[in-house]
């Protein structure tokens, strides 16, 4: 009987892997086993991540991928699944979070943060499909927020990229699972990683977010990780549409 759960010789592709929550995933699934193929503009980073998981034994190629770049998205998936012969998994993790005060967000703003969460994360998740669907099995797992469904001071459009990343996933969920092909979103609270580490490590800041989170810690990436390693397992098939939350409480009430 397989272990539930692996992630062996899965061709697992992660986008914004090149630092942050993505490369964490990257590291945690290359570790499992998985042959992952890790994207993001910065192609110097990528590569020292590549080195680093084939240092430990795993395996991992480096492409590079702007995702707010659309009609260069679908070569770069269709080169993926050329070269290794399928896409088993996607995991739409590229994003950015910027807190500006509703009266000051300005429409380059709105159009950055928007292409880069929502629009970029719709054509990947598009050009992986394609090939899932012609195998007629696949996972795709959308790192979303738990900003999605509660609101944050000075962050209009973060909160709104990201409740749209739900409602995307319902309706991909929909159209694609009847033909093999599942597609859920993790929701993180706030999770210590090298682009968080200034605010989490002021106390005022980091106090008011533990207040919130009744589990009583920061989030981690390996928190985030197993839930992602769930949502994209066999062993999760009948799981479509979800959102699973690893906010600690937080949206408890």
């Amino acid at each position: 009987m397989a272990e539930p759960f692996s992630m062996q010789d899965k061709v697992v592709v992660i986008t914004g892997a090149s630092r942050g929550i993505g490369r964490g995933l990257a590291l945690y699934f290359a570790l499992r086993g998985a042959k992952v193929v890790a994207l993001a503009r910065d192609l110097e980073q990528l590569r020292a991540l590549e080195a680093e998981i084939a240092a430990a034994g795993g395996a991992c190629s480096a492409r590079r991928l702007d995702v707010r770049d659309v009609p260069s998205i679908r070569p770069v998936f269709d080169g993926i699944a050329a070269d290794l012969g399928r896409i088993d998994v996607l995991v739409n993790n590229a994003g950015m979070g910027r807190p500006i005060p509703a009266l000051a967000i300005t429409e380059a703003d709105w159009d950055e943060m928007m292409s880069l969460n929502l629009k970029g994360a719709f054509f990947c998740a598009q050009a992986a499909a394609r090939h899932m669907l012609a195998r007629g099995r696949g996972r795709i797992v959308n790192v979303s927020s738990q900003a999605a469904v509660i609101a944050i001071d000075g962050e209009a459009v973060y909160c709104a990229s990201k409740g749209g990343i739900n409602q995307l996933t319902k309706v991909l969920a929909l159209e694609w699972s009847r033909d093999g092909v599942t597609v859920n979103a993790v929701g993180p609270t706030f999770t210590r990683t090298p682009g968080t580490a200034e605010r989490l490590d002021d106390p005022a800041f980091r106090a008011g977010v533990l207040a919130n989170i009744p589990r009583g810690r920061i989030g981690t990436i390996e928190d985030i990780a197993a839930a992602v390693q769930f949502l994209a397992a066999d062993s999760s098939d009948m799981v479509n549409g979800a959102f699973l939350l690893t906010d600690g409480g937080w949206t408890i009430v």
